[in-house]
């Protein structure tokens, strides 16, 4: 079989290669040549070794299957005749082709309808995934503001210094040094004062929802109350896990406190700052209602959303910050750095600490450590205030070109929340047959991508938009919000064939 005795003598207990699981002892005598170019031509039809891979270097893999080296290259060369590689220098050999597969019936399936009622858990996943030539979807931030050089920076600071037991597992609460570098920022920033300890890092306001929904779960706390409009998404994770989510109007002062009462919930989810996604901001009286209301039993879930993003109003305190033992507060830098950091912090009240924690600890051990060392480092030296002072300045230059295009393009939109945040709330004359999910569809459609409000709504509402202007240039904008308009103008009409009944 072209072995070498010595080769043989000396591999006559090994199994084969890792690569591909080849084992040389199933080739037929005499055919060991054929049986490996076989085997690479199966890999690279069947997708294991796709276009762009690297094949082991000849004497690398002669030596795993012990075999002559003579064996793998007149099998690499045999595939290279065919086209199937090609071999390039220090490169090494690489896959250059593949067989066209044989043409199969595609499964029939359902295009996805985006914009419906009661849209699934799916449903934002397939949002981003849609093209479109202007995304003004909310909740997306300025990717390309992110401090690259100041986190590099940072991340090399971090590593000259980082001790070798810092790589192993870290503190499922989080790194010290960022639970003290989160609780000296909500000092400074939110005027709430914790100790590092009371700080849990966590991945992102939506684990923050998930871990509060079982811990509340299993202390027999199945209900939480939500505003309404309020964000769909926050809906869906605590629908995960908890019975029942009750909604609660929302109005220019923010949630109706005799409301919330009424459904007798034991907890309700705001967002008091900037309240998703009217933007309202929780006035003075309904605050001291809120915090009556907590005072008596009520737990609050503060979703810190947007606060730091503001423009045109002063700085409110955190509803935790007057009573941290009836709010649970959660905080992010998903809107501030980048959504892929997935990082955040979860503060509760003591009776609520340990279940918590115990969710934290059986959903992942804990957050990765290196980011949150670069994170820490990033807080403490001004770096990331001098990052949120840039991005206020360019969000509130795109704030007022989407205010302008909508005045423009749109004349008969009202426009909420536009004093803080990274989106506008619109709503629309109402006009009948037309509805706002009607009017996305027909601008993903066109090229624009937006969000429905009657997505984040269970009670009735006038129909509207939701708009994310932070990703955008104010061109883009203008040019986003002026197909809007168009669509308006002209009345947005539903693709598909009219109901009977319906002119069409």
């Amino acid at each position: 079989m072209n072995r070498s005795k010595g080769e043989a003598d000396d591999r006559s207990k090994e199994l084969g290669a890792d690569f591909l699981q080849l084992d040389a002892a199933e080739a037929p005598t005499g055919g060991l040549t054929e049986w490996l170019a076989r085997r690479l031509r199966e890999a690279v039809a069947d997708g294991r070794l796709p276009v762009g891979s690297r094949l082991p270097a000849s004497r690398v893999l002669a030596a795993e299957l012990g075999v002559s080296r003579g064996v793998v290259t007149d099998a690499y060369r045999r595939l290279g005749e065919a086209g199937q590689v090609c071999g390039r220098g220090r490169g090494g050999t690489v896959v250059v082709a593949a067989p066209a597969p044989a043409a199969a019936p595609a499964p029939r399936r359902p295009a996805p309808v985006l914009f419906r009622d009661g849209p699934d858990a799916e449903v934002f996943d397939q949002l981003r995934a849609a093209p479109a030539r202007i995304d003004l979807t909310p909740g997306l931030p300025d990717l390309a503001a992110f401090p690259r050089a100041a986190w590099l920076r940072a991340e090399r600071a971090v590593l000259d210094g980082l001790a070798a037991h810092h790589l192993g597992y870290g503190d499922v609460r989080g790194a010290p040094a960022l639970r003290e570098a989160v609780a000296h920022w909500l000092a400074r920033n939110r005027g709430i004062r914790a100790d590092p300890e009371e700080v849990l890092v966590v991945a992102g306001t939506a684990q923050a929802l998930a871990l509060l929904g079982r811990a509340l779960g299993r202390l027999g706390i199945t209900e939480v109350a939500l505003e309404d409009p309020g964000s769909l998404g926050a809906r869906q994770h605590l629908a995960h896990w908890l019975a029942a989510t009750p909604p609660v109007p929302v109005d220019a002062q923010g949630v109706r406190v005799d409301a919330l009462r009424a459904t007798g919930a034991p907890a309700v989810l705001l967002t008091p700052a900037h309240q998703y996604p009217t933007g309202v901001v929780l006035g003075g009286e309904r605050r001291r209602e809120l915090l009556g209301w907590a005072r008596e039993g009520g737990l609050v879930i503060e979703d810190d959303y947007d606060a730091e993003h503001r423009y045109d109003r002063p700085p409110l305190p955190a509803l935790r910050a007057a009573l941290p033992e009836q709010v649970c507060y959660a905080g992010s830098i998903s809107k501030l750095l980048a959504p892929a950091l997935r990082t955040g912090w979860l503060l509760v009240p003591a009776r609520l600490r340990d279940a918590v924690l115990e969710a934290k600890r059986f959903a992942d051990l804990g957050n990765p450590v290196l980011p949150q060392l670069v994170l820490a480092r990033l807080m403490e030296s001004g770096e990331l205030e001098r990052h949120l002072r840039l991005l206020r300045r360019r969000h509130r230059r795109r704030r007022d070109a989407m205010i302008a295009a909508v005045r423009a393009h749109l004349p008969g939109a009202t426009v909420h929340g536009a004093a803080a945040g990274l989106h506008l709330m619109l709503t629309l004359p109402e006009r009948p047959g037309r509805s706002d999910t009607e009017l996305a569809t027909a601008a993903l459609a066109a090229g624009v991508k937006v969000q429905p409000l009657s997505w984040h709504a269970r009670l009735p509402q006038p129909p509207g938009l939701v708009l994310g202007y932070a990703a955008r240039s104010p061109a883009e904008i203008d040019e986003g919000v002026a197909v809007l308009g168009r669509l308006v103008r002209h009345g947005a009409r539903r693709s598909a064939t009219p109901a009977p009944g319906r002119a069409g």
